[in-house]
C-alpha cells in the first residue's frame, strides 16, 4: 500500500520541476508565476477587508512605506508586481500573498523605531513571495490533497481507513510546519541582503528579531495574535541572524531613526485614540454596550476622522436597540470611509430591521463587492423573499 501511494504521488509530481529565482534550488513547478500573480491579485483586496481595510488617514505614511518597500524590491532576485499597503489594524503584523502583495498593520508601524527596522520586515516579506513560498504552500496542498486522495481509494471500506487518514493529516501537519520554519530561515537570511543593497544597515534586522524574542518572552495579547501567529520568533532565528551578518562583511550603516519618526510622528501621537477603539472592541464582545459607547465616544474625540470609530459606536447602539442612532452612526462612518465592507454589512441590516429594503439591499450588495460573507448573503437572501 505504502508503495502504491508513494508511486501515485510520483506519477502526480513527476516532471514539474523549476529553479527557484532566490535560493537556486530545484522544487516543484506545478504553480506558474502568472497563477501566483492572479492569486494575489484577486486576494489581496479582500485580505485586507477581512483585517481591517486600508488605513487612509496619514497619506503621506502610507507613501513612505510604499517608497521603502519599493526601494527594497528594485533589489530583489524575482521581477513582480509588488505592492506595499498599510491595514487598519492595531495587531503588529505583516504578510505577503503570492505575486508580491505584501501589506503591514497600522500596529506594527508603531512598534517599530527606524526605517531600516520598517526594512527589515518588508524585505523579509517580499523575500516570502519571491521565493515562491506561498505558491510552494498551495504545491504542497496539491501534493498532499493527492496523497490523501489515493490513500483513501486505496483504503476503501477498510477498517483502518479513519486511522490512516488521521496519520496522514498528522504527517501533512508536520510538513507544513517544517516548512514554514525553513521558509522564515530564508526570509531572515535574504531579506538581510535585499536590505543591505537597497543601503540599509542588515544589523536591523538582528535587533528586531532580538525585540520579537522579548515581546514573546513577555506574552503580550496583541502579538501573540499578530506577528508572533505567523513568523514566530526563536533565539535560533537570532543567532541565524547574527552569523548571516557577520558572514556580510563590510554593509551599510543607514538607521533612518529620525525620518521614521517624522513619518510616525502622526500615528504615534492618536494612538490613544486607538487604543480606546481596541478596548471599545473588547467591550462590545463582552456584551458590555456602556464601555463600548465609552470607549468609541472617547476615540472620537481624540480622532473624530477614523471611520472605524463610528462604526463602534454604531454596532453598540444598534445592538442596544436604537436604531436610528446607529444608522446615523454608519452614515457617518460610510461618508469618511466609503472602501469599508463591514460599514455597509452592518448598516443594512439595520435598515433591513427599519423596512428600508431597497436601501438595505444596496448595502448589502455593495458589502459583497468588497467582501463576501455569510451575514450579507443571509440577509440578501431574507430580502429576497420578502418581494
Amino acid at each position: 500500500l505504502r508503495a502504491l501511494v508513494l508511486l501515485s504521488g510520483a506519477l502526480v509530481l513527476g516532471g514539474c520541476t523549476a529553479t527557484n529565482p532566490v535560493t537556486g534550488e530545484q522544487e516543484l513547478g506545478l504553480v506558474s508565476q502568472q497563477s501566483e500573480i492572479s492569486v494575489g491579485r484577486d486576494q489581496y483586496g479582500p485580505t485586507r477587508q477581512s483585517q481591517g481595510g486600508d488605513y487612509t488617514l496619514d497619506p503621506r505614511l502610507v507613501a513612505y512605506v510604499r517608497s521603502v518597500g519599493n526601494k527594497l524590491a528594485e533589489k530583489a532576485d524575482r521581477r513582480l508586481p509588488y505592492e506595499f499597503v498599510v491595514v487598519n489594524d492595531s495587531s503588529p503584523n505583516a504578510w505577503a500573498l503570492p505575486g508580491g502583495k505584501i501589506a503591514i498593520n497600522r500596529g506594527l508601524l508603531t512598534e517599530l523605531r527606524s526605517e531600516a527596522e520598517l526594512a527589515a520586515v518588508l524585505s523579509h516579506e517580499i523575500v516570502h513571495a519571491a521565493a515562491r513560498h506561498g505558491a510552494q504552500n498551495m504545491e504542497r496542498d496539491v501534493m498532499i490533497g493527492g496523497a490523501l486522495t489515493v490513500a483513501s481509494a486505496l483504503l476503501g471500506g477498510s477498517q483502518y481507513r479513519d486511522l490512516a487518514m488521521q496519520g496522514a493529516q498528522l504527517g501533512a501537519s508536520a510538513v507544513n510546519q517544517k516548512y514554514s520554519r525553513d521558509d522564515e530561515r530564508e526570509a531572515d537570511f535574504y531579506g538581510m541582503k535585499y536590505m543591505a543593497r537597497a543601503g540599509y544597515d542588515p544589523a536591523a534586522a538582528v535587533d528586531l528579531q532580538q525585540t520579537f524574542v522579548r515581546l514573546n518572552r513577555e506574552r503580550r495579547d496583541n502579538w501573540l495574535e499578530g506577528l508572533f501567529a505567523s513568523h514566530p520568533p526563536s533565539q535560533e532565528r537570532v543567532d541565524n541572524n547574527r552569523r548571516a551578518l557577520a558572514a556580510m562583511g563590510q554593509v551599510p550603516t543607514y538607521r533612518g531613526e529620525k525620518t521614521y519618526a517624522k513619518r510616525l510622528a502622526y500615528l504615534r501621537r492618536v494612538e490613544p485614540a486607538y487604543e480606546a477603539y481596541d478596548k471599545g472592541v473588547k467591550a462590545l464582545k463582552k456584551g458590555d454596550l456602556a464601555t463600548a459607547k465609552k470607549m468609541a465616544a472617547r476615540a472620537i474625540r481624540l480622532e473624530p476622522r477614523e471611520s472605524l470609530f463610528y462604526g463602534l459606536r454604531g454596532e453598540a447602539q444598534a445592538r442596544g436597540g436604537d436604531l436610528a442612532a446607529a444608522r446615523a452612526s454608519y452614515n457617518e462612518a460610510i461618508r469618511r470611509d466609503s472602501g469599508y465592507y463591514r460599514h455597509y454589512v452592518v448598516r443594512g441590516l439595520i435598515r433591513e430591521k427599519q423596512g428600508d429594503v431597497a436601501g438595505a439591499r444596496s448595502d448589502l450588495q455593495r458589502s459583497m463587492q468588497l467582501l463576501p460573507t455569510s451575514a450579507a448573503q443571509k440577509g440578501l437572501l431574507r430580502l429576497q423573499r420578502r418581494r
